[in-house]
């Protein structure tokens, strides 16, 4: 379970096998989407799977999760959702409601992105090995002109930002499952991240460096994956790392870092410090982006990690996510 985590297990088996005999000897820093060029014309693609328990959950469920997972993909590569495909693997016994419900989400979330639904696949395997189902998506996206995402672009003293609260989808989904005896007002974020991209390339495009939407394994990871690329320190402030109380209760009281916790309505960006005012009053002014922070920058050290300074004066190594703590969250 921990090599689908997005953590350093999930790392190890890409690196380890997975881009070395599929991509070949490729040095490019892998992404959540490929920039291509087909007879000259540019183009993005990405694909994801979602195998999310429970399927529904306060704030979304798992057919917009599929669409908004997709479209978030290109967007923090610097493209705007064209088209996207989808495979529906269903359980035999699923409730015909219960499909319809799904299908209808994605729809719904599919028009609220501005992505055409263009083809898809469906398969139905015996009870009892599906959970009910899971989707698998591919989306093609035209890239956005003025903004060019790499991460061996960023340069000390560039500034981390972040669009949101972190945490809200992991720990709603484990609250959903009711295992905890911990009630909490809480929903996953799950969005579109496209319209704050948008605004962000449209008033700094010249300053971003990269961006990345915080899935699995959470912002911990992530960012551990930039420094390692660049081979910079990430310093993160934590009182300025947007967290809900409610969030920060609950991994408190299961030993969690809501780094590490996975989000699905939020991203991360490194901006040019000329161009990280303007990048920040562009999140704020977009609808969902009022809670928007600087919440670092990259400095020469520690080379290759992530240091969180506290609020108290100390500081702290963030690694990568180790193991699976909160398992079939996407």
């Amino acid at each position: 379970m921990a090599h689908g985590a997005g953590g350093k297990a999930s790392r190890r088996l890409i690196e380890g096998l997975f881009a070395p005999l599929l991509f070949g000897a490729s040095s490019e820093p892998l992404g959540d989407a490929a920039h291509l060029q087909i007879n000259g014309a540019a183009i993005a693609i990405t694909t994801d799977s979602f195998v999310v328990k429970p399927l529904r959950f306060p704030g979304g469920s798992i057919g917009e999760l599929a669409v908004n997972g997709t479209v978030n993909d290109l967007a923090v590569s610097g493209a705007r959702a064209e088209a996207l495909v989808c495979t529906y693997v269903l359980e035999a016994g699923l409730p015909t409601e219960q499909l319809e419900a799904e299908v209808r989400a994605m729809a719904s979330a599919a028009r609220k992105a501005g992505v055409k639904i263009a083809g898809g696949d469906t398969k139905v395997v015996e009870h009892g090995k599906a959970d009910g189902m899971y989707i698998s998506t591919t989306g093609i996206g035209r890239p956005l002109k003025g903004v060019r995402i790499d991460p061996n672009s960023v340069r000390p003293g560039d500034k981390i930002l972040l669009s949101g609260p972190i945490g809200d989808h992991g720990i709603t989904i484990l609250l959903a499952r009711g295992e905890l005896d911990f009630e909490a007002d809480l929903q996953s974020d799950t969005r579109s991240v496209f319209p704050l991209v948008e605004a962000l390339v449209r008033d700094a495009g010249p300053g971003i460096r990269w961006m990345r939407d915080p899935t699995r394994g959470g912002a911990a990871t992530a960012l551990n994956e930039l420094a390692r690329d660049c081979r910079l320190g990430m310093v993160l402030f934590e009182e300025q790392i947007p967290i809900r109380d409610t969030v920060r209760g609950a991994c408190e009281l299961l030993g969690l870092d809501p780094l590490h916790i996975a989000n699905e309505g939020q991203f991360l960006a490194v901006v040019s410090a000329e161009y990280a005012d303007a990048a920040l009053n562009a999140l704020r002014l977009t609808p969902g982006g009022d809670e928007a922070q600087i919440i670092g920058e990259v400095r020469l050290q520690p080379a290759a990690a992530v240091l969180e300074t506290t609020r108290y004066g100390g500081g702290r190594i963030v690694d990568m996510l180790v193991g699976d703590p909160l398992p079939r969250i996407c």
